[in-house]
């Protein structure tokens, strides 16, 4: 007996967002190119701005974070081995090859604090917020 992956119907989206979703995140995958876009997860709170990234499978040797007027830019390089010679594919769902993901920063972060950590496939970065550097201001009419 083979296993044979279950397929809804692929070829017809739900929503508009879905295709459009489909075509950039799964075309070069899917076609054998080496690129992928990891998904990504942005929350504020008070004091910083997390950006979490899914890439399970790397260590974090594997990563390049790099800032550069306010653009924050993640990549790294994810690859396949198949070491062992008796094994047989059948499908391969996971991503594979290299990635980048930029970030254009808030001009009132404090790029000299950013911290990055790596657990359990998840990347975390935190940017703190620089409290003298303000967004919001209240300007008063003379």
């Amino acid at each position: 007996m083979s296993i044979i992956r279950y397929n809804t119907n692929d070829y017809v989206p739900t929503t508009f967002s879905t295709l459009v979703d489909k075509f950039f995140n799964e075309s070069l995958a899917s076609t054998g190119g080496s690129t992928f876009i990891p998904k990504v997860d942005i929350i504020e709170n008070t004091e910083s701005y997390e950006i979490q990234l899914a890439v399970p499978g790397l260590s974090k040797e594997d990563f390049k974070i790099e800032l550069n007027d306010n653009h924050l830019t993640v990549s790294g390089d994810r690859k396949f081995t198949n070491e062992k010679k008796e094994r047989t594919f059948h499908s391969i769902e996971t991503h594979y090859g290299s990635f980048s993901r930029s970030f254009a920063l808030p001009e009132n972060v404090d790029a000299t604090r950013i911290n990055a950590r790596y657990n359990n496939g998840i990347l975390e970065l935190t940017i703190p917020k620089d409290e003298k550097k303000a967004l919001k201001q209240t300007i008063k009419v003379n």
